[in-house]
């Protein structure tokens, strides 16, 4: 009987703890700080003030719009980060480009699918921000950051934009396994995990631990999300 509840048990740790893990500063996005914001200059400083008069002014006298700043973000990072979408229109119509990537390997794909800005993540899919991008420090995608959260209308647009669906990241954690083992079990985690398996996500792929998105759903008892995943199973059979 005591054999039987430790690899569940186990199961559940290991989600525990790599949730810690995704909390943590080791894998967090770094927006600009206090201190980036007084030392920018120049496009940067444009960008985080949301200034599209001298955003344009700046790139007409011959600025370059893909200029890093120390942590590698673009002026087109900057914006996005600062959520002023007019100076991201400005920079993307100007030659930013959609797919540079700061630092912690994001793009503004990512970046706008974590804060769920569904105005943003338009707008880097229509400029030629690519939804199959492998980003940040873990092998991710814009769409696991979205599933993860549960941000369900940003995993929609993923979906119909193509976005890879079993993609994995360094835990061998796909979109669909994230949703289950690191969101809260709640509706639109739920609606993630429906929307995921509509369109066609694999529900029997692995983790390197050797669970499956069905696994972390029995370990937490998330019954109606169990059904969905029993249910794809017998459809397969």
């Amino acid at each position: 009987m005591i054999r039987r509840h430790i690899k569940p048990l186990w199961i559940g740790l290991i989600a525990i703890v790599a949730a810690l893990a995704f909390g943590g500063s080791a894998l967090a996005q770094t927006p600009p700080n206090d201190r980036d914001l007084r030392i920018y200059a120049g496009l940067h400083a444009a960008a985080a003030n949301g200034d599209v008069a001298e955003i344009e002014r700046l790139i007409a006298a011959g600025e370059r719009p893909n200029l890093q700043d120390s942590n590698s973000r673009t002026p087109l990072h900057v914006a996005v980060y600062r959520k002023h979408h007019a100076a991201a229109r400005a920079l993307l119509r100007l030659g930013a480009n959609p797919n540079a990537r700061d630092a912690d390997r994001y793009d503004i794909l990512t970046i706008a699918a974590v804060h769920n800005d569904i105005e943003l993540l338009n707008l880097a899919l229509e400029s030629g921000a690519d939804a199959g991008a492998v980003t940040g420090p873990d092998d991710g995608t814009a769409l696991i950051a979205a599933a993860r959260r549960g941000h369900v209308d940003a995993v929609r647009i993923l979906v119909a934009r193509k976005a890879p669906l079993d993609h994995a990241n360094q835990r061998g954690w796909t979109a669909l396994i994230e949703t289950v083992a690191l969101g809260n079990g709640g509706p639109n985690h739920l609606a993630t995990v429906e929307l995921l398996v509509k369109a066609g996500a694999d529900t029997e792929i692995r983790d390197r631990r050797g669970a499956t998105a069905l696994t972390y759903a029995r370990q937490r008892r998330y019954h109606e999300m169990i059904k969905i995943f029993e249910a794809a199973r017998g459809r397969k059979t």
